[in-house]
């Protein structure tokens, strides 16, 4: 099976003592965002765990404890954007991200790490010109060292509202326009852009709207065919990714980017990393009397049978 730890927070930048000691003791607790008192307990070990996917925007963390995840598949998605302090107060600088990307890349493998570029918003500092100028210098960086960039356009949800009032839609003018001097700068640079739950309007321009986190981009990571479980996604039919199995928590992301749709609040936060053990079996805080918590049923996908076919993956994998 497949374990995510990125859609609710990040782990690697600000949880990684707490991954790696789950880890070593097997198991993890993760409630319910919207019943709490419901706690599903995972198993993460290789014999049931084949992958690991992590989405950070700081991997540097994790970079003692590779050792420790050396049994599992792994697929790391890393997220860098040109935006200054302004918008992702906490994030690291760009230049240092995109060295520690090259460095986890030469760890986990070429086929294992991806570059996010998202969420795309424009203003007037980040315009559709310094978008590209700035697209074109990290992929000329990153050039080798990954085969793939994703991208996606903001997206308005009630929180961004309200940590963000001044977001605007990027529109389908300028969507297209990124859309085709990104897939263009990508493939000079031997990277796929794949857009997240975008639609298929980019096609046309050699984008791959097929999705991001699917069963095929795991099978390339771990080199192995899986008989993964028919699932449906997420978030409809505009995203094709296969999620599921998250162990983060909403409101722990220590980044505080005012794009976030993962965080409500700025106190909310603060509050839950004060309550944070690394030796906890939870994320935030720890067990309590009216916890109902049950065992997930899980598996390995991995489809001993068949070998996996690098050749029907097309010239990028």
């Amino acid at each position: 099976m497949i374990i995510q730890t990125g859609a609710r927070t990040d782990i690697p930048a600000f949880y990684a003592e707490w991954f790696v000691n789950r880890i070593k003791e097997g198991y993890v607790m993760v409630r319910n965002p919207y019943y709490p008192e419901q706690v599903t307990k995972y198993q993460l070990t290789p014999d049931v765990v084949d992958l690991i996917g992590f989405c950070t925007k700081n991997p540097a963390p994790m970079f003692p404890y590779m050792d420790v995840l050396k049994d599992f598949g792994q697929y790391w998605f890393v997220t860098i954007t040109p935006y200054g302090k302004e918008i992702e107060p906490n994030v690291p600088e760009k230049e240092v991200v995109m060295q520690d990307f090259r460095k986890l890349s030469k760890i986990v493998g070429v086929d294992s790490v991806a570059w996010r570029y998202d969420p795309i918003l424009i203003d007037d500092t980040y315009t559709l010109e310094r978008h590209i100028a700035d697209f074109k210098h990290m992929a000329g960086t990153l050039a080798g060292y990954t085969k793939t960039c994703v991208i996606s356009f903001i997206d308005l949800y009630k929180k961004v509202q309200r940590n963000f009032p001044e977001a605007k839609e990027v529109t389908e003018k300028e969507r297209l326009i990124l859309g085709k001097a990104f897939s263009e700068i990508a493939q000079s640079n031997g990277m796929i852009v794949k857009a997240c739950a975008e639609g298929r309007d980019l096609e046309r321009f050699g984008v791959d709207c097929d999705g991001c986190l699917t069963v095929e981009t795991f099978e390339t990571a771990l080199h192995r065919h899986l008989k993964a479980p028919k699932k449906k996604s997420q978030r409809g039919l505009a995203c094709a990714c296969y999620l599921g199995a998250d162990i983060g928590s909403y409101d722990t992301c220590g980044h505080l980017c005012r794009y976030c749709y993962a965080n409500t609040r700025k106190d909310v936060v603060h509050d839950n990393m004060k309550k944070h053990d690394p030796n906890s079996p939870f994320l935030v805080g720890h067990s309590m009397r009216d916890d109902i918590v049950h065992e997930a049923k899980q598996e390995s996908w991995i489809d001993e049978q068949v070998q996996f076919d690098f050749e029907k993956m097309g010239e990028f994998y």
